[in-house]
């Protein structure tokens, strides 16, 4: 019998550690035998790829911003995401729809119910009229002036990346509404701490669902 899908995301600003432990979970689900999706927001498709390069570096009011993720995800959704789920994959993505609502909604302040209506527009099933979410969204939740400090120096920050400490204190607000709407999809997890205390609290949310025993994976 083929096992059912698992759309897992990967949230946070960058510093906050998500590369490795979605890393580290890609080895245990493979150990298990599971086949993978490994995907990002924004992006995942050529062409969401190229919207990335936009979102990133190009300058735009906060409605276009807002759009073109959203199309981004579209595209995304239609090419691999709901596919790989068909098959049964396990769909790792960094980032999905929490941080639009994070960055635009909260660090941008753009108004939530236009991007409320985006999201229904282009979530939404065709087969169920289900709205599409991840059946879990890991949260790593770091101080901004922590992440700041492990990114200085690390590589040329884009348009996101040189936004003040203010901006990232919103997009963290912004998660925390997100959890607050949803707290049965989300699992925060406080990486201002040991990437070996980050990595258990992050194996044992995927063990108390009996969906991977990864005791033996090490971050």
């Amino acid at each position: 019998m083929q096992p059912a899908g698992l759309f897992i995301t990967f949230e946070g600003i960058d510093g906050a550690g998500k590369s490795t432990h979605i890393a580290a979970l890609a080895e245990a689900f493979r150990a298990a035998g599971r086949n993978l999706t490994l995907t990002r927001e924004p992006g995942g498709t050529p062409l969401a790829e190229k919207l990335r390069e936009m979102v990133l570096n190009d300058a735009m009011d906060p409605l276009c911003e807002a759009l073109l993720m959203f199309a981004a995800r579209r595209d995304h959704l239609q090419q691999v995401i709901e596919p790989a789920l068909a098959r049964g994959d396990v769909v790792l993505c960094d980032r999905f729809t929490d941080a639009t609502f994070a960055y635009q909604g909260g660090g941008r302040g753009f108004d939530l119910n236009v991007l409320q209506q985006l999201e229904q527009w282009v979530q939404v099933r065709a087969d169920t009229g289900q709205l599409r979410q991840p059946d879990l969204t890991v949260w790593f939740d770091l101080p901004p002036d922590v992440a700041a400090r492990r990114l200085a120096g690390a590589r040329v920050p884009d348009r996101f990346e040189t936004q003040p400490e203010a901006f990232f204190r919103r997009v963290a607000e912004g998660y925390g509404s997100r959890l607050k709407q949803d707290p049965a999809r989300f699992v925060r997890v406080p990486s201002d701490q040991s990437k070996e205390a980050v990595w258990r609290a992050v194996r044992a949310a995927f063990e108390q669902r009996g969906w991977l025993q990864v005791t033996e994976v090490r971050a």
